[in-house]
């Protein structure tokens, strides 16, 4: 009889970095496609360049177009991340709750980035202009605060993804 040797399940490679970026794109995903255009809430210059002319619309859309890109890229950086470090058990990884809270935690961090840089800093445009429009910018950045902590630790409770791989090649 030969002895069959059970090697034990390997750790995966973190996935935190890129949850986090593909996180950061998916929030930009979501704040351009319905702040930007569904609701019309905002233009990536709205607040320094006014929409309300053929001119100003021409400019505030390339701001959305050229914001577009880069949650697009990093979309595609997380994907590349996240590719490059799990060659095995992908199954395992895109259903780990590992993964899926560190991609809330970086739509968070989108949240809190974008909104402190472009609503509260350069004053380009806020989530929704108007009377209430601190109330509004306030509450984003509160979301991103709440994505940021409860994606975090939900990753951080969540059971580690392991490599069941090297387990089961050695017992074909």
């Amino acid at each position: 009889m030969s002895r069959i040797e059970v090697a034990a399940p390997r750790r995966m490679p973190s996935v935190q970095a890129p949850g986090i970026i593909l996180g950061i794109g998916l929030g930009g995903f979501f704040d351009g496609i319905f702040l930007h255009q569904v609701f019309q809430w905002h233009h990536m210059f709205s607040s320094v360049i006014t929409a309300d002319t053929v001119s100003g619309l021409r400019m505030n859309t390339l701001g959305d177009g050229i914001f577009h890109t880069v949650t697009w890229l990093s979309v595609l950086l997380g994907l590349w991340l996240l590719y490059s470090r799990i060659t095995e058990a992908r199954r395992a990884v895109w259903g780990s709750t590992v993964l899926w809270g560190w991609i809330l935690s970086g739509w968070g961090w989108f949240n809190l980035v974008e909104g402190l840089l472009d609503h509260e800093i350069l004053g380009l445009h806020h989530v929704r202009s108007g009377p209430h429009q601190v109330a509004w910018d306030m509450g984003f950045l509160a979301i991103g605060v709440i994505f940021i902590l409860g994606g975090t630790t939900i990753a951080r409770r969540a059971t580690p993804i392991r490599d069941e791989t090297a387990h089961l090649q050695a017992m074909e």
